[in-house]
Parts: C-alpha cells; sequence; structure tokens
C-alpha cells in the first residue's frame, strides 16, 4: 500500500435532504438539500454540486502537475464542470461527469487535449471515477478522447 499524503475527514448527518456536513478543521459546514428539481426547495448545497466543484478543483490541479512536467504554462485555467444523476434502471442512481476545460494560455489546440487527456490520467477524481461513471472531457471546446 501507498504511502498516505493526506487524508480528508468530515461528519455528516441528515442525508441530502434535511442534512448537515462539516469538515473535520471546520473549513467547509453545509446544509445539505434536495435541489428544486428533485423535489426540495433549493437551498443548501447537494452531494453532486460538492462533487462537480471538488472534480473541478483537483483536475485543475493536475493540469498544473502535467503542464510543469510538460515544461508549458497552463495559465489561468478554467473548468466549467457537470454531474448528473440519473436513474439506471434498477431502482438505483448512476452519475456522469462533464468537464469543460479551458487553457487561454495554450494557442495549440492539439496541445491543450494533450495536456487535458494527460491530467485526466494524473486526477485522483479521474482515476477514482474511470470505468466507473462517464466522464466527458473538453479542451478549449474540442472533445478530448481517452
Amino acid at each position: 500500500m501507498a504511502k498516505t499524503l493526506y487524508t480528508a475527514e468530515a461528519h455528516v448527518t441528515g442525508g441530502r435532504a434535511q442534512g448537515h456536513g462539516r469538515t473535520e478543521d471546520g473549513e467547509l459546514d453545509v446544509q445539505l438539500r434536495l435541489p428544486k428539481e428533485l423535489g426540495g426547495d433549493g437551498e443548501g448545497t447537494n452531494p453532486e454540486e460538492l462533487f462537480a466543484v471538488g472534480y473541478a478543483a483537483c483536475f485543475e490541479g493536475a493540469l498544473g502537475v502535467v503542464g510543469r512536467r510538460a515544461k508549458t504554462e497552463t495559465g489561468d485555467v478554467e473548468i466549467d464542470s457537470k454531474v448528473s444523476l440519473s436513474p439506471n434502471g434498477s431502482g438505483g442512481f448512476d452519475l456522469s461527469v462533464e468537464l469543460d476545460v479551458s487553457l487561454p494560455s495554450v494557442d495549440d489546440q492539439q496541445q491543450a487535449v494533450e495536456l487535458v487527456r494527460a491530467a485526466h490520467q494524473v486526477c485522483p477524481y479521474s482515476n477514482a471515477t474511470r470505468g466507473n461513471i462517464p466522464v466527458a472531457l473538453t479542451a478549449n471546446g474540442a472533445p478530448v478522447e481517452d
């Protein structure tokens, strides 16, 4: 087993409908609520929003790593993320992810695609989701294939 670099700790009560989540260090403290689309009032946040923010932030960090390795300045990266919740036909639910990555300082389209493809191999969220849920990537508007 590899050496653990960091462990996040959180405590949740009440689940997604009327819950509360707080990290051990107190830096994140959220009210969990159903989104309007699922019959809630839309107040608070939900697991899909938290996953969307977490994945995008992690992916941006991975882009920085692969940019440094390639000696390429990735600049002011912006990522729009979507995490969708869908019924799976077996009484459960599935997630899917879309990450739209904008690399304004990378003019070469193929280089932008290659950086995003490489980041997808480095990012812990990508590694955790690979083979489990669909993840669609774009780099400066172009689709990125695995």
